[in-house]
């Protein structure tokens, strides 16, 4: 599913701010930060973008 119309414009990064980017398969959705430093790859539940650092995968 995806996310609606202009969250990507608004949604940032929360350990560095940095816009985010969307990334689809065929059974996961994410939110990747496009920060050079950070990397962060965010997972979206549901069609809910889970913004904790916590929850966040480190790049590879």
């Amino acid at each position: 599913m995806p996310l609606e119309a202009g969250l990507l414009d608004i949604l940032a990064c929360p350990a560095c701010h940095a816009p985010l980017q969307e990334r689809a398969t065929d059974d996961t959705e994410e939110l990747v930060c496009t920060g050079t430093d950070c990397g962060l790859v965010y997972p979206v539940r549901d069609g809910i973008p889970v913004l904790l650092v916590d929850e966040a995968k480190k790049p590879e």
